[in-house]
């Protein structure tokens, strides 16, 4: 191993020492400018700053890779770059009311079958009713499915006093009020105005059975289901003041509405009995013709 002197260990660690000071004395290099955010729609509209919970934006962003900004406003208002110049004048972004909003809805919700429809069903798109007249797009409550204003009983009733009355005064009424059920159980709010909007089963059955799986058929004699009416030729849907919610206070009255000579035309073998329906002992029909919703077995419906 080479030994430098003690002069030379001097001079090189001289050298060391001045080039360090010299690197600690260069200016570091200048930090980038600071970019500058442009306005957002958040800088204004409260609604903007909650709207990253909203399905819409989630939805936004998978289909564009996680971008989202202002972008995600632009979509249904439309460009507000002018609408932010001129300090927010209204006039100059597409805003979301009545049946114009309701049509920028239609342009991505497109869903049409043969019985239901976004565009053409029972709240079809109008001043009176549309889209926003049901769904909250910026605050709705985040416990409410499909950005509802409020529970759909709640919501329905707004409109459909009579019904939402009915579930509350009526002894014998689904129930509602218990929460067991909502009116989109058996109606929906997007269906054509076949039957007001009452759903079906796959099978194309009232949707009544979906529930009261045991009046299902198909059955090989049936009553009144598919061949002269259908369950509300018998009960009121919503609410009644007789047991079953039945049409009529009693099972005769009842079952001679159909099968009675005083009608334009008569039903069953024998209307209306070969019984003195006068007697009090024959006007429980049911007491004998218990397959009342249609049996397998007997044409008069006995079992």
């Amino acid at each position: 191993m080479k030994h430098l002197s003690l002069g030379a260990f001097a001079a090189a660690t001289l050298a060391v020492l001045t080039a360090g000071a010299a690197v600690a004395q260069a200016p570091a290099s200048p930090a980038p400018a600071k970019v500058e955010a442009g306005p957002a729609c958040a800088d204004c509209h409260d609604e903007a700053k909650i709207f990253a919970n909203n399905p819409h934006m989630r939805g936004y962003r998978a289909a564009h890779g996680g971008a989202a900004g202002i972008a995600v406003c632009a979509t249904c208002h439309g460009d507000g770059a002018k609408h932010m110049e001129a300090g927010g004048d209204k006039t100059l972004i597409k805003t979301l009311h009545g049946r114009t909003g309701a049509e920028t809805c239609v342009t991505c919700h497109k869903q049409s079958a043969e019985r239901s429809s976004f565009k053409t069903g029972v709240h079809a798109s109008s001043e009176a009713v549309n889209c926003l007249s049901c769904h909250a797009i910026h605050k709705s409550d985040p416990k409410q499915a499909s950005l509802l204003v409020s529970a759909p009983t709640k919501l329905c009733a707004t409109c459909h006093q009579d019904a939402a009355s009915s579930f509350r005064t009526f002894p014998y009424a689904h129930r509602l009020k218990e929460g067991a059920l909502s009116c989109v159980s058996c109606h929906d709010p997007h269906g054509r105005s076949y039957k007001h909007a009452v759903k079906e089963t796959r099978a194309g059955e009232p949707g009544c059975v979906s529930c009261h799986a045991e009046v299902r058929g198909p059955f090989i004699f049936t009553h009144v289901n598919g061949v002269a009416g259908d369950c509300t030729s018998c009960h009121v849907p919503h609410g009644s003041s007789y047991p079953h919610q039945l049409q009529r206070a009693t099972i005769a009255a009842q079952c001679l509405e159909c099968h009675s000579t005083l009608s334009s035309g008569t039903l069953g073998s024998q209307p209306p009995s070969f019984h003195n329906i006068s007697l009090p002992r024959y006007r429980n029909c049911t007491t004998c013709h218990v397959a009342v919703h249609g049996s397998q077995r007997s044409p008069q419906l006995l079992k």
